[in-house]
């Protein structure tokens, strides 16, 4: 048994689960081993911002660029997990205002094109032709705009929890579709902020000047994303959550930088991605789903799928959002495997 790295939902917020690993014929039931990077570096894309990334496994690898969630997540070591060290060349980076980039809490020059240059950026930056693009929640948004950008880089898709970023998306992840399986949850959050609480609100909130105010509306949040992310997940957990090292500044970080997409409408026209879908229906691509995710729900990938003429999709049984769930994890080594 070994220690591994959970990411619950889009969050940079981090919990310590156990699990081995073993290969069945060409398919993994569980993660490949920890790999530490060979080479890490901070990347210039502004005279504002520097982008942390690091590469791990095969230099001369298939490369697979990883993009966390949120906005305002990081990256972890369990993400190297999901890819054969031997043959990937496994590329991750924070991005813009976010993990180990600099300088954090930055939302100056901080929008989903910023972020789909800075790709593009480290792509170049790192010598490389096409890419595999591996993405949840965010990660999948992220990675969504940047293939309709740029479609003649990308070798393919392995996306979970789609989410395209439309009104009514966003109306679901602030009480319009969660509240009628969450109330208890939703109704901490309203009474947390005093009132129905949304992205502009929030965003304001967590802009205090004042340190304290910062963290107590930036841990609402948080905790609101926490308990619709998984199945199951108790408020000891939670709370135990919280006593770990950085749990405070990264639920300030989630909350700051999340909000502030969300209040922009992630920076996109009404149904873009849905609308631009033609410009990368070749691309290979494979999309994984919860069947009970509650911030992403099932019908965003089913209605992008059915407009893909080179992708799949799996809803994974009996699961949410929560990328660490076993059959999620099992769900996302099949589709990678796929693009070996």
């Amino acid at each position: 048994m070994r220690k591994q790295i959970l990411l619950i939902l889009p969050l940079a917020i981090l919990c310590t689960l156990f699990c081995s690993g073993e290969k069945t014929g060409n398919q993994r039931n569980f993660l490949w081993p920890e790999v530490d990077p060979f080479s890490t570096g901070y990347l210039e894309v502004s005279e504002v911002h520097q982008l942390y990334y690091e590469l791990c496994g095969n230099p001369d690898g298939k490369p697979v660029f990883v993009l966390h969630g949120g906005p305002g997540g990081s990256i972890s070591p369990y993400y190297r997990r999901f890819f054969n060290p031997e043959a990937y060349l496994i590329v991750l980076h924070d991005q813009r205002g976010a993990g180990k980039s600099k300088p954090k809490y930055e939302l100056e020059d901080n929008t989903t094109w910023h972020l789909v240059e800075d790709i593009e950026s480290l792509r170049n930056h790192l010598k490389l032709d096409k890419i595999l693009l591996f993405g949840g929640s965010w990660g999948s948004t992220l990675a969504l705009a940047y293939a309709e950008t740029h479609p003649e880089n990308v070798s393919g898709m392995v996306l979970r929890g789609i989410f395209t970023a439309t009104r009514s998306e966003i109306d679901h992840f602030y009480g319009g579709g969660t509240e009628v399986f969450f109330p208890d949850v939703y109704a901490r959050l309203k009474d947390a902020f005093g009132t129905t609480p949304t992205p502009k609100l929030i965003l304001d909130k967590v802009k205090s000047d004042d340190p304290e105010e910062r963290k107590k509306y930036g841990l609402a949040w948080t905790v609101y994303e926490i308990k619709l992310a998984e199945l199951a997940v108790s408020d000891r957990r939670i709370e135990g959550m919280m006593k770990s090292p950085g749990f405070m500044e990264e639920a300030v970080a989630l909350a700051l930088i999340e909000n502030h997409y969300m209040a922009n409408g992630c920076f996109f026209e009404e149904g873009q991605l849905l609308r631009d879908a033609e410009k990368i229906k070749d691309i290979p691509a494979v999309f994984v789903n919860g069947r009970y995710d509650m911030i992403c729900p099932p019908i965003n990938a089913y209605r992008l799928q059915k407009k893909l003429a080179n992708c799949r999709l799996e809803i994974v049984e009996a699961a949410g959002h929560w990328m660490g769930d076993r059959k999620m994890e099992r769900a996302l080594l099949r589709a990678v495997s796929e693009f070996e």
